[in-house]
């Protein structure tokens, strides 16, 4: 049974995603009817960037492929010279080409209909509630915030581009991938019979770091965090939650929902006095409602097994989704056509906008990236966890509300025993 979700803002939830309404509504005044998301079948999707490394750049890439009447007409990003190269990749006029912690306002006050979201995560929450009230149409990058208070802004924030009919598609692509989705119907239709349990990982190499040197020494310790924005938890969340979410997000969608509880552990073995205070392991066991338990694992080592997918285990088979078989009294194997899913899910967005049903996979996205940090908060607690109290009761919030060059925030590593449950 699906654990129901509902947002309770805090008085803080609400002043900034008032605040946040407010100001992308004056922006939104500005432009055209036409600018405000409303696309008719024939009109052209005109796409904004907001976040122009390497995902916000192969996003661009993957909605261009995804259908004809698409065109990237405007980019923005904290950094000039990663504005410049989308800019230059996409060709983009210079006018519609924008950097500073402004940027992703003046995208906004374009005449896009369709922005991507892709900075990184902790500003997630403020730039989807920017992009609602502008009026767009919205690819959302997972995960779509670092803690429970910015979960709530997404959630809100979701029910408002309901409301709107603003479609939102996330980066949570084995929704959109053909194996998966036919593999996952298998599921629903019984043939594991009841779900009593399984597995999920990510397992892989270690991931890139940039130094403060060069031209990045001219930059502020907030700035550079920015650069290196996947060794922070207020800023990525941490490993599990940035990139272990994918694999949870399918183990939310076999049981229907997200778990009901968690008990995890981790650690930062391999990072040794690399800058950051992200862990490099965890491993948690995440409860559902029907009684399963799910274990959960991931890790960065260079030079170790790689291990990334998922395995869901019923009374009558064993399913491996992200190889799309079943095991057991139904046998199956998949072989049918499988397109690129990063180009499907814009694919999927945009003939839903068209057809004047927009997608909103805001909630799906919200619980998956909710889940990822309450197993995050276990582990770096040593403490058990529960849904209710993450939606309900937990009051963190890392992600600063004014963010702008100037000091760091070097917050400490996690200890298990010592850091607070929040």
């Amino acid at each position: 049974m699906k654990t129901p979700v509902s947002p309770n803002l805090s008085r803080r939830d609400f002043v900034r995603l008032s605040s946040l309404t407010a100001g992308a509504a004056v922006m939104a005044t500005a432009g055209t009817t036409r600018g405000l998301g409303q696309v008719a079948g024939s009109d052209k999707i005109r796409v904004g960037i907001i976040g122009c490394g390497g995902r916000g750049r192969g996003a661009g890439k993957n909605v261009l492929e995804a259908a004809a009447g698409v065109e990237i007409v405007a980019v923005g990003d904290l950094f000039e010279q990663q504005a410049v190269r989308a800019r230059d990749q996409f060709k983009v006029s210079a006018d519609k080409t924008f950097w500073g912690f402004d940027a992703f306002q003046k995208v906004l006050a374009t005449d896009v209909n369709y922005v991507i979201l892709a900075t990184p995560p902790g500003f997630r929450p403020s730039h989807f509630a920017a992009a609602v009230a502008a009026g767009k149409h919205i690819f959302i990058e997972k995960p779509v915030a670092v803690d429970p208070t910015g979960i709530r802004s997404i959630i809100a924030t979701g029910k408002i581009a309901t409301e709107k009919r603003l479609g939102v598609v996330a980066g949570t692509q084995r929704r959109h991938q053909a194996s998966y989705i036919e593999t996952m119907n298998r599921i629903k239709d019984g043939e594991l019979g009841e779900l009593t349990g399984g597995q999920c990982y990510w397992n892989g190499d270690g991931i890139w770091f940039r130094e403060k040197k060069d031209w990045l020494a001219n930059l502020s310790d907030f700035e550079w965090q920015c650069w290196n924005w996947y060794h922070w938890d207020w800023m990525s969340g941490d490993q599990i939650v940035e990139q272990h979410i994918h694999n949870i997000d399918v183990m939310n969608w076999a049981f229907g929902g997200p778990p009901v509880k968690f008990y995890g552990m981790g650690g930062r073995q391999n990072r040794g006095s690399l800058p950051g205070n992200i862990w490099d392991h965890f491993a948690v066991e995440m409860d559902y409602a029907n009684g399963a338990r799910v274990s959960s694992m991931c890790r960065h080592a260079a030079k170790t097994a790689t291990r990334i997918g998922e395995r869901v285990v019923g009374t009558k088979g064993v399913a491996i989704p992200n190889n799309a078989t079943i095991t057991g009294e139904k046998p199956f194997n998949y072989t049918g056509p499988n397109k690129d899913p990063m180009v499907t899910e814009h694919t999927d967005l945009i003939a839903s906008i068209r057809a004047n049903n927009p997608l909103n996979e805001t909630l799906q996205v919200a619980e998956s990236t909710l889940t990822a940090i309450g197993a995050r908060m276990a582990a770096y607690t040593g403490r058990e966890v529960s849904w209710k109290w993450l939606m309900e009761g937990s009051k963190l919030d890392l992600f600063p509300a004014n963010p702008g060059p100037g000091p760091g925030i070097f917050g400490p590593v996690a200890i298990p025993g010592t850091t607070p449950l929040v």
